[in-house]
């Protein structure tokens, strides 16, 4: 089942047009990554799929419904969530009162047990829950920034180069997490600098240039794609 399809997005800042007709599509239960160099319009597509961004052109389908135009806060309620680049922290806010802005359009009974099993899976949380958000370190602020997305209970979820600025052995922990998050049943759209590694655990993927798609396929087809190689992973 298709969770998500783009097509033919055209997104501009003023009359500088940065996607320049997108069709990608996202296949429940999988994990689908977006490869491309800086300025290549990554996270303008993510914002756009978000609704950060207004698309002047084209249409965005999830689960069936056309989405286009959406605010955030609409988005959110139908089941899509980004974990920003930057990981975008309260600051100036506690551990556990980010953890509850995650939560803050539900209206359910379950949102305290969810909280629960979040800072089960992330003890770091936990056992800082009291300690502002601002003053952690970057890997457990990418923890909490991926924890408060999933206690809004996504079916799709947007990472946003997850794995910037962290040292290696937290990168492999952060991967190893998206993996699980997906294997417990979220679907995931991931934009990552780290080619080979996004590669590694995606089911697709797709190669954005210049605001277009120039390649797309199975991730183990693109790891062994020359091209890819030489502009991506390296000769």
């Amino acid at each position: 089942m298709k969770l998500l399809n783009v097509s033919g997005v055209q997104t501009f800042y003023g009359n500088i047009q940065a996607l320049k007709g997108v069709d990608l599509q996202v296949e429940e239960g999988s994990i689908v990554t977006i490869l491309g160099a800086n300025g290549a319009g990554k996270s303008t597509l993510m914002k756009t799929i978000v609704g950060l961004l207004k698309p002047k052109h084209g249409t965005i389908h999830f689960l069936g419904d056309n989405v286009t135009g959406l605010r955030p806060d609409q988005l959110i309620r139908k089941g899509i969530a980004l974990v920003p680049e930057g990981r975008a922290m309260l600051a100036d806010m506690t551990v556990m009162e980010n953890l509850d802005m995650g939560a803050y359009h539900r209206k359910d009974k379950t949102i305290a047990k969810d909280i629960e099993a979040v800072m089960e899976r992330f003890p770091i949380l936990k056992e800082r829950q009291n300690q502002l958000a601002g003053t952690l370190s970057g890997g457990q602020q990418q923890m909490l920034a991926i924890a408060r997305a999933l206690l809004g209970k996504p079916k799709l979820l947007l990472m946003d180069e997850p794995s910037m600025g962290l040292a290696p052995i937290v990168v492999a922990d952060i991967f190893k997490l998206i993996k699980e998050i997906n294997e417990a049943g979220t679907t995931i759209l991931l934009v990552e600098q780290n080619a080979r590694l996004a590669l590694k655990i995606a089911n697709y993927g797709y190669v954005l240039e210049t605001g277009k798609i120039t390649a797309e396929g199975n991730a183990k087809e693109l790891l062994e794609n020359p091209r890819i190689v030489e502009a991506y992973l390296g000769a």
